[in-house]
């Protein structure tokens, strides 16, 4: 049985519901936003009563606003930042819309000071490329977009050199709110590496799994994945070499999960920028919304891909 009754008509629609969530959300009075009474919630993974998480703590939100919508599934999202109390966490928050009421709502905060994991310096800058529109003729299907960004994710899981996708020579990647890719100023080396050079390498072979992908939404008209999945790491590797002879070390030698959410700005059939937040979770941790994004849509392409 699906889910969703009926999407919202419009980008702009999707929008304006999105406005009232931030809005509801900035002042904690989720009151204020056309929650439906039974919406399905959850923040980092877990399943909360709305109001609870985030709403808590939220003491200001950030100028950043990279969003994008799929009209036809009643999916809008954003990739901003939140200030709570002494850190700025960055945040992506996902709604899924039937006619004028939220049904679900899945938010990601990285609070990575919390984790112990200093990711920085943080720069939550406006990235043009990713709201750029594809012209009509060079728009390319929702099934192969999907098939794009899973490629990304068959080259990272167990990454030996082999790539299973294609990328732009530019394309950069936004991590936490930190670009881990052409930067030069990053502790690891690995980053001062474009996409595919740093997957040419093999650099992160300690990648075991990455599983539960989920692709709950996909902008045709700019060209954007947004997926989530777990990484798993066993922690069964420790000395290993890159595939030009150098010697690395797994920097993972216990049990160890990443939830992520990632958004995949695709172009001609390559990938051209991603942005990413991820954090810590139970190693294998179950994700509360297998067979909900199913139900949602009748079971098209939000998984992955076979």
């Amino acid at each position: 049985m699906r889910v969703r009754e009926k999407a919202v008509a419009s980008r702009s629609d999707l929008y304006t519901v999105l406005d009232a969530y931030l809005a509801a959300l900035s002042t904690k009075d989720p009151s204020l936003a056309p929650i439906a009474p039974h919406a399905f919630n959850t923040e980092n993974n877990v399943a909360l009563s709305v109001g609870d998480g985030l709403w808590n703590t939220i003491t200001a939100k950030h100028d950043y606003d990279l969003r994008f919508a799929e009209a036809a599934r009643g999916q809008v999202a954003v990739f901003t930042a939140v200030e709570e109390t002494d850190a700025l966490n960055p945040a992506c928050i996902r709604l899924e819309i039937s006619g004028d009421q939220i049904v679900g709502i899945e938010t990601v905060v990285a609070r990575n000071k919390d984790e112990g994991f200093p990711f920085g310096p943080q720069r939550f800058d406006r990235k043009r490329v990713m709201e750029a529109l594809v012209a009509d003729e060079a728009r390319s299907s929702r099934e192969e977009l999907v098939r794009v960004a899973d490629g990304y994710f068959e080259t990272i899981e167990r990454n030996d050199g082999t790539i299973n996708t294609k990328f732009w020579p530019h394309c950069n990647r936004v991590e936490n709110g930190v670009q881990t890719t052409n930067n030069e100023d990053f502790p690891l080396p690995v980053a001062r590496l474009g996409c595919e050079e740093q997957f040419a390498l093999g650099w992160y072979r300690y990648d075991d799994d990455l599983r539960a992908r989920r692709f709950p939404l996909v902008d045709t008209e700019r060209g954007i994945v947004l997926a989530y999945g777990f990484i798993d790491h066993s922690g069964r590797l420790g000395e290993y070499e890159l595939t030009d002879g150098t010697k690395a070390s797994s920097p993972v030698r216990r049990p160890h999960s990443y939830y992520l959410a990632e958004a995949f700005r695709i172009r001609d059939g390559a990938i051209e920028q991603v942005e990413a937040n991820f954090l810590t979770v139970p190693y294998r941790m179950p994700s509360p919304w297998d067979g909900r994004d199913e139900a949602l849509s009748g079971g098209e392409g939000l998984h992955r891909v076979a």
